[in-house]
């Protein structure tokens, strides 16, 4: 019996290196966000909240297991992803698979505890997070698509609490889009040859990486932009300023981090530095509340 307990234990960890659990810190907290900020006019029970929260970690997992799944055969090519659990062996793309549709019914079954209006918008959630795996092979406007794709996350957040949509909160997912599709786009830069010679599209494939920084630069600015149209529409109190300069400093230190000539930094910039952002937002939108 222990042996057993040993595999299960292993098969979890495989699987949560497979879809990158730890990176799920990236949305979460927009989505926290829109639920803080619907509280105001609105009284969410624990449980929403802790729906929320499962429903977010399922949609997530269910989109990166399907990504490692449909783009198996790609990473094994490439010698950076080759030692990805399904190229590697260590998953086969039947338990990948499986695991895909475990996670996409954990979605859904959250979905509808939260409403029926949010078990309908499930389905096509799940069918915009999806067809993200197939982009890279016809745009190199992929990262933008991701972007919009997980960008969705806050507008669901908040139509689970209110049941109607804001203008306000477009802002937000519009903050979250620009955010993830601009590092998303730093990261691609690591297989620019590889990308080219395999024919899949990417911006840093495109226009070279020099030019694709500029643009995920660009892209960073509208992220500050669209939080501070977040600060307006809400009314936000002062203090979230606070937040959103520190926020705005932490983008610039991530485009020193990364150049077109030294990669070397990438992962401190992609992990460490987004996570600290996405959780500044959440604090910041908590404490304003606590002063307004």
């Amino acid at each position: 019996m222990p042996w057993r307990m040993e595999y299960i234990k292993n098969k979890i960890l495989v699987y949560g290196r497979m879809i990158k659990f730890s990176h799920t810190i990236f949305a979460l907290p927009f989505a926290l966000s829109a639920v803080v900020m619907a509280w105001e006019h609105h009284s969410p029970a624990i449980s929403d909240f802790f729906w929320i929260i499962v429903a977010m970690v399922g949609a997530r997992s269910a989109a990166m297991g399907f990504n490692r799944v449909v783009d198996a055969d790609i990473d094994l090519k490439n010698h950076r992803t080759a030692i990805r659990e399904i190229p590697s062996g260590l998953l086969s793309e039947k338990e990948g698979f499986v695991f895909v549709g475990l996670c996409s019914l954990v979605f859904i079954l959250s979905a509808a505890m939260l409403s029926l209006l949010c078990f309908i918008l499930s389905f096509p959630a799940l069918f915009f997070l999806f067809f993200y795996s197939y982009t890279k092979r016809f745009t190199p406007y992929c990262h933008l698509y991701l972007g919009f794709a997980i960008g969705l996350a806050p507008i669901g957040a908040w139509v689970a609490i209110t049941g109607t949509l804001s203008g306000g909160i477009a802002f937000l997912s519009l903050s979250l889009m620009t955010y993830i599709a601009g590092f998303d786009i730093l990261y691609a830069c690591q297989d620019i040859e590889f990308d080219q010679n395999q024919g899949l599209f990417s911006l840093p494939a495109k226009t070279g990486a020099q030019k694709a920084m500029r643009i995920s630069s660009l892209l960073h600015v509208a992220t500050v932009v669209f939080l501070f149209a977040v600060y307006v529409a809400f009314e936000m109190h002062p203090v979230f300023l606070v937040f959103l300069g520190s926020i705005g400093l932490l983008l610039i230190i991530e485009h020193k981090l990364v150049t077109p000539d030294n990669l070397k930094h990438i992962n401190m910039a992609f992990f460490h530095v987004n996570s600290i952002i996405s959780i500044l937002l959440f604090v910041g939108v908590l404490v304003q509340g606590f002063f307004k």
